[in-house]
């Protein structure tokens, strides 16, 4: 035991005095010491989890609408008519009339000069893969059952680059030839189709076609499954009666949230239709920004309570530290020193309670990720820390601790030696 004794003692002469004196003043105020050091190991595990959390589960969200869909689409500009109101009962027409402007009754229209428009977005700045579709609607048919489905008319190379199909498909691969299709697992089971078998599809314009049957696939989305129908570009070109043409070019860009700057740009090139992922699920992305505001309003709270924590903890201790204070000044201990020796101790509970709440952070992932599950049995959410977010953690939790020991370490250097040792 003296052997121990006398090795720490070694040790800490080796220590700064303000480090020592710190440690001392901590070590002497256990149960102080512990509740603080709980306080700020609370809140950054609370800061880490809902972070991890809320990153986690907006990520895949995102992932799980983005996985069917492009984030940009090119569709042919909108076809506007001009109606004049008729004349009046006397068949005088109206003094001042006004042009009522209409929209075209709906009706396939190709994208013109599809071919420069794809390469116009591939060299635009931020587009990642480009892909033509032909895509409108028609019945499949088997026997005397029918569903109405919209023919997917695709390049399979260039469109496995824009939703990742490969991975939702439950048998065959994603690729079509001739007259072969690729159809959901819903439709399948509606129709009773497998594998092999041959569904007939007519389209609007009285156009059919027997198809063969060489793969299903399962996006995670019903409706999807149920109605796409993917065939050969050329194929859907002729059904749809569009020669040559395309309904409309998907995109995938390198920054999800950049889509709407670089849809805009597209548009203002080529005076087309061009809608981003960030347009069409506006309501998503509102969800998501208001998600964001809640975590920001919580992380904050938590920062504030912390802080008064650490803040009215030290305080306590430099009322409890009087005597010891004046002491140290005495023997000439300038204001700097003992100031530093109180915000050494918001320091280090800052960087200890960052460590602790980082595994209790993870802690809380790990038991979540075990009890809350998608509906196909998998994790909702990877039960991983990111380091970045850690090392964010740390850096507030420390900054935190030594904004809340100012106040208490100004109040202590600023002690007059001899009041302090009469008190």
């Amino acid at each position: 035991m003296a052997a121990s004794r006398q090795a720490v003692g070694r040790a800490t002469r080796w220590l700064p005095f303000e480090l020592l004196v710190a440690l001392r003043f901590l070590r002497e105020g256990r149960m102080q010491s512990v509740l603080i050091l709980a306080g700020v190991t609370g809140g950054v595990a609370v800061i880490i989890f809902l972070t991890q959390l809320i990153n986690q589960l907006q990520s895949s969200i995102i992932d799980r609408v983005l996985g069917s869909q492009a984030h940009i689409v090119v569709r042919p500009a909108e076809e506007l008519t001009h109606r004049v109101p008729p004349a009046t009962a006397d068949g005088v027409a109206p003094a001042a009339t006004t042009a009522v402007v209409q929209p075209r009754a709906q009706r396939l229209r190709p994208v013109d000069q599809w071919a420069q428009v794809a390469a116009l977005a591939a060299d635009t700045p931020g587009v990642l893969a480009v892909s033509p579709l032909v895509t409108g609607p028609a019945f499949a048919a088997r026997g005397p059952a029918n569903k109405s489905v919209v023919l997917m008319g695709v390049d399979p190379e260039a469109y496995r680059r824009i939703v990742k199909m490969d991975g939702y498909m439950t048998q065959g691969r994603f690729d079509v030839l001739g007259t072969s299709t690729l159809i959901g697992t819903e439709l399948a089971q509606d129709l009773g189709l497998a594998v092999g078998d041959k569904l007939r599809v007519t389209t609007a314009t009285g156009r059919s076609e027997t198809l063969h049957i060489g793969g299903l696939f399962d996006t995670g989305n019903r409706d999807l499954n149920r109605r796409w129908v993917f065939v050969t570009l050329t194929l859907a070109q002729t059904l749809l009666d569009v020669p040559g043409g395309v309904s409309q070019i998907d995109l995938t860009v390198t920054d999800l949230f950049g889509a709407d700057s670089v849809a805009k740009a597209l548009a203002a090139r080529t005076g087309l239709t061009v809608e981003s992922w960030m347009q069409t699920n506006a309501g998503l992305l509102t969800a998501l920004a208001n998600q964001s505001v809640s975590n920001n309003l919580i992380r904050s709270f938590v920062v504030i309570i912390v802080a008064l924590g650490i803040s009215s903890v030290l305080v306590v201790s430099v009322v409890q530290k009087q005597r010891e204070i004046g002491i140290l000044r005495a023997m000439g201990a300038g204001r700097g020193r003992i100031m530093a020796v109180f915000l050494l101790q918001g320091g280090l509970v800052g960087l200890v309670g960052s460590a602790l709440g980082s595994g209790l952070a993870f802690t809380l992932l790990q038991v979540f990720s075990r009890i809350f599950k998608s509906p196909d049995g998998s994790a909702l959410f990877a039960a991983e820390l990111d380091p970045q977010l850690v090392l964010m953690a740390s850096v507030v939790a420390f900054g935190v601790g030594l904004a809340a020991a100012a106040l208490p370490a100004r109040r202590a250097a600023r002690m007059d030696p001899v009041q302090a040792i009469r008190s």
